[in-house]
């Protein structure tokens, strides 16, 4: 896992559009890339094959953070490497001296909701209508992190 850059973006832009049905935009992740010290982007590298195979992002700001999007390629998915990914993001979100963190899922996305379980996660409230494409509600799902 490293620093997304603006190379990287061509990249990401593919495996986010094979992963949502409204996927972010190249000037998205653009902006991410640029908005320091708040946004950490990063890209996940095959170690052996030197290509990008996923993303995350995460907004850390003092006792709060959010994970605003994660996608692995559809080739290495049911690996393991989102669980490890995000294992890593929150130990890094936890030094960084964070209480909770927080992201959205759809319900009907079982795998996602699956995986934020497993690592602790719990639903804290419904946002009605969040999603398009198709419309769904969006659950909010927190883990607080013990110091």
């Amino acid at each position: 896992m490293r620093r997304m850059e603006e190379e990287d973006i061509s990249s990401v832009v593919e495996i986010e559009r094979l992963s949502y049905p409204n996927p972010w935009r190249d000037m998205t992740f653009r902006g991410e890339i640029y908005n320091q010290p708040v946004s950490f982007p990063f890209v996940i590298v095959h170690k052996y094959q030197k290509r990008i195979i996923g993303h995350i992002i995460f907004w850390c700001i003092k006792e709060r953070a959010q994970i605003n999007n994660i996608a692995i390629h559809p080739d290495f998915r049911r690996m393991g490497v989102a669980e490890a990914v995000m294992r890593k993001v929150l130990d890094q979100i936890k030094k960084a001296g964070a209480e909770l963190v927080t992201l959205e899922v759809r319900p009907s996305n079982v795998a996602a909701r699956s995986l934020y379980e497993k690592l602790g996660f719990e639903v804290l409230w419904v946002r009605q209508n969040y999603y398009s494409n198709p419309r769904e509600d969006a659950l909010i799902m927190g883990k607080f992190l013990s110091q």
